[in-house]
C-alpha cells in the first residue's frame, strides 16, 4: 500500500514525464536516441516517501548526495520490496565507503585515486565489483571537487591497476548558468576528454557513461553527449520550500 498521498505520486510522475519529454527533444536536436540517456531523479533532502512515489511512478534510477541519506532510503525501500538503481552523486568520504559497498548501482563522485583504492579494497573483501565514475573538475572552480583535466589520464591509469572496481566514465558539474548556454563549453570539453580517454581504459567496452547535466542545464549537456543526467528540482521541487 502506498505510504504517500496520491497527489504526490501524480505530481512526481508528471514532472518526470515532462523531463523525459525535454530529454527526447534534446536528443532529437542532437540526432540521438533518447534511450541513450539515463534520467536519475535526485531526491536529496526529501523524505523517503518521495523516493518511493517517484520510483513507483516509473523513475527507476534515483540519486543521493549523502551517504547518511542514501542508506536509510535504500533500506526502507528494500523493506517494501522496491529496488531502484541507486546512484551516489555527492562527495564520498573514504571513512564512509564501508556503508555503501554492494548498495549502489553507480558511484559518480570518485574524486581521488585514494578513494578509488578504498572502494576497490572494500569491494574485493565483499566479493563484488563496484561501478564508478571519475569526477572531473573541468571548470576549474575551487569550490568543486574532482580531477583537473591534466590529471585524468594518470588517474585512469591508476584505477586501471585496481581490482574490485569497474571504471565506467566521467562525471562533471558545470558552473551555475547566468544565461542559457553558459554551461555548454564545459560539457563540450568534458566530452572531448571522455572520448580521448577511451584509448587508455582497461576495458573500452565498459567506458560508456558521461554523467553531465542537472535541472538547469541538462538539455545543453545532452546536446554535448551526456548519457546520464542528474535531475532533482525539476522533478521533486524546491528543496528550500520543503525546509521552510
Amino acid at each position: 500500500m502506498a505510504e504517500y498521498p496520491q497527489e504526490l505520486y501524480e505530481r512526481l510522475k508528471n514532472n518526470a514525464e515532462a523531463v523525459r519529454a525535454n530529454i527526447a527533444r534534446a536528443c532529437e536536436e542532437a540526432g540521438r536516441n533518447p534511450s541513450t540517456v539515463t534520467l536519475v531523479g535526485v531526491s536529496k533532502v526529501f523524505p523517503v516517501e518521495y523516493a518511493q512515489a517517484a520510483f513507483e511512478g516509473g523513475l527507476k534510477d534515483l540519486g543521493e548526495n549523502r551517504v547518511q541519506e542514501l542508506v536509510p532510503k535504500i533500506e526502507r525501500l528494500e523493506e517494501l520490496g522496491l529496488h531502484p538503481n541507486w546512484h551516489l552523486i555527492g562527495t564520498l568520504q573514504r571513512n564512509k565507503v564501508k556503508y555503501i559497498i554492494g548498495k549502489t548501482y553507480l558511484i559518480h563522485s570518485v574524486n581521488t585515486v585514494e578513494l578509488a583504492q578504498e572502494i576497490a579494497k572494500r569491494s574485493e573483501a565483499a566479493g563484488i565489483t563496484t561501478d564508478i565514475l571519475l569526477q572531473g573538475n573541468i571548470s576549474g572552480e575551487e569550490s568543486k571537487h574532482g580531477f583537473a583535466p591534466s590529471e585524468l589520464k594518470q588517474a585512469v591509469e591508476a584505477v586501471n591497476a585496481l581490482t574490485g572496481v569497474r571504471l565506467r566514465g566521467l562525471m562533471t558539474m558545470a558552473p551555475i548558468e547566468t544565461s542559457p548556454g553558459d554551461a555548454r563549453p564545459i560539457f563540450e570539453k568534458t566530452r572531448e576528454i571522455y572520448e580521448a580517454l577511451r584509448a587508455d581504459v582497461k576495458d573500452p567496452s565498459c567506458w560508456d557513461t558521461l554523467s553531465m547535466g542537472m535541472s538547469g542545464d541538462y538539455k545543453e549537456a545532452i546536446l554535448e553527449g551526456s548519457t546520464c543526467v542528474r535531475v532533482g528540482t525539476a522533478i521533486f521541487g524546491d528543496r528550500n520550500a520543503l525546509k521552510a
